[in-house]
């Protein structure tokens, strides 16, 4: 039997978060995750979806976001897929916390996030599209 799997598809405008995070809230519920989990769930997708709007789509407002998640037995698998920039994995560098807080800078801090809260994160570029997916196991 195939995995469960379902997909939202929102214009690249931080307007639309909302409906993502009740479309991984609804969905990681249905599929049995504490509130806990769930609170983790969508605020790391939150981070992924916010960006693609602020670098693949450089705040351009109606590009699409497409959102899928899969219920397996086993794990909850998270898929977001952009047409913008790629990430660039090989310059990315964890943000260096206490430099951040003497500075008092903000921002830079999604990657991590993302990384904290999922048991998995990998990004990777194929046929146009650039995809992140994240990965969360059950207990």
């Amino acid at each position: 039997m195939a995995a469960p799997s379902y997909t939202l598809t929102i214009p690249s405008s931080t307007r639309f978060l909302e409906d993502v995070r009740e479309f991984v809230s609804m969905h990681a519920e249905e599929a049995g995750f504490s509130d806990q989990i769930v609170e983790q769930l969508k605020m790391a997708v939150d981070e992924a979806c916010t960006n693609v709007i602020e670098h693949a789509y450089q705040g351009q407002s109606e590009q699409p976001i497409e959102i899928a998640i899969t219920i397996h037995s086993d794990k909850l698998t998270i898929r977001i897929r952009d047409k913008g920039r790629q990430f660039d994995q090989k310059a990315y560098r964890e943000p260096d916390l206490v430099e951040y807080a003497k500075t008092r800078k903000s921002g830079g801090f999604g990657v991590h996030i993302m990384r904290k809260l999922m048991d998995e994160v990998a990004w990777r570029t194929s046929g146009g599209y650039n995809e992140c997916r994240m990965i969360k196991y059950r207990t």
